[in-house]
């Protein structure tokens, strides 16, 4: 019986729920084909998440504990992940397209002598390896590719599958792992935290992004609000960032972030290809914008026109009444 694999990532001490999507698809392509669904977890206290990621398909959970995986490392990753994968020798190996996951795709590639295809939408099994749909030309295009190995890894985007839980009790598989300081050609010694938005945009239920629509302090404070009432991550536009209005951090759009929450509002943002890129898998897209042409309201589920300032404060009130 050939193996799914997938690895499940770990942010600030809670599973990612990107992680868990593509383990939730990997399930009903194992239940489709008659494969095991596996998944690998690796962290200072990895035998803390199995419960966690059994609620999702995984029949067998590998844990990696080790008190080096409390911060992201790419050596010790590699060498667990390369070790977890010689050991369960799967055809598929699938991975959320996190910054994390880039790092190391490409070496545990090459260390494992696996095909890989990187950052896809979709993906799926055909005989002797997988075939993915892939967005090229800032999201302009989907590529259809196909990757034909013993092995091959996948990473992909954020939003892509639904969230489903599928139960199983699944077996524990602890796996032996030692490092010595001679292998670490990189010390981690300090992590600095981006100032700005709390809330991992990666992570984030709903997003609320400003653009050059939000000219001065009133404009931010509005933006935080609507954030605030709909407990949403914020982000930006690249002009707001290059021009310092906020964090580099918050930038989305192709030079930025891929985000895909459930909810997107776009507030003073055009709709520039280059930032569409960066969001347009969000599941509901709203567009708060002045010009009736402007191309965020192509990709938009519901729009409307209007001046932000004049706009927001209204539809503030309106969400708070609903919740309320």
């Amino acid at each position: 019986m050939s193996t799914i694999l997938t690895y499940i990532a770990i942010s600030d001490g809670k599973l990612k729920r990107s992680s868990l999507e593509v383990l939730s698809h990997c399930k009903s392509l194992a239940d489709a084909s008659g494969a095991s669904c596996e998944a690998v977890v690796i962290d200072a206290n990895a035998s803390s998440f199995v419960d966690g990621i059994q609620k999702y398909g995984a029949s067998k959970v590998h844990v990696v504990e080790d008190p080096i995986f409390k911060n992201h490392m790419n050596t010790p990753l590699l060498k667990a992940l390369s070790k977890v994968m010689s050991s369960v020798n799967p055809s598929v190996f699938a991975f959320a397209s996190t910054e994390g996951t880039k790092d190391i795709l490409g070496a545990l590639a090459a260390n494992q002598n696996a095909a890989v295809i990187a950052d896809v939408a979709s993906f799926g099994l055909i005989d002797g390896g997988v075939t993915a749909k892939r967005p090229v030309m800032a999201a302009k295009i989907m590529n259809n590719t196909e990757a034909k190995s013993d092995k091959v890894l996948v990473s992909v985007r954020s939003g892509s599958y639904d969230l489903n839980e599928s139960p199983e009790s699944a077996e524990v598989v602890n796996v032996d792992f030692s490092m010595d300081d001679s292998e670490m050609k990189a010390t981690l010694r300090e992590i600095i935290s981006a100032s700005g938005d709390t809330i991992d945009l990666n992570e984030a239920e709903a997003i609320v992004a400003a653009g050059r629509g939000v000219k001065d302090e009133e404009g931010k404070a509005l933006i935080s609000e609507l954030a605030s009432v709909l407990k949403a991550g914020i982000g930006a536009s690249r002009a707001l960032t290059e021009s310092g209005v906020y964090d580099p951090s918050l930038q989305i759009g192709q030079t930025g972030k891929v985000v895909s929450p459930q909810l997107y509002i776009a507030v003073g943002i055009s709709g520039a290809i280059q930032h569409v890129a960066g969001m347009a898998n969000s599941k509901v897209i709203v567009a708060i914008n002045k010009d009736p042409d402007a191309p965020i309201f192509e990709v938009a589920d519901y729009g409307i026109v209007g001046d932000l300032y004049k706009v927001l404060p209204p539809f503030i009130e309106e969400i708070k009444k609903i919740k309320s």
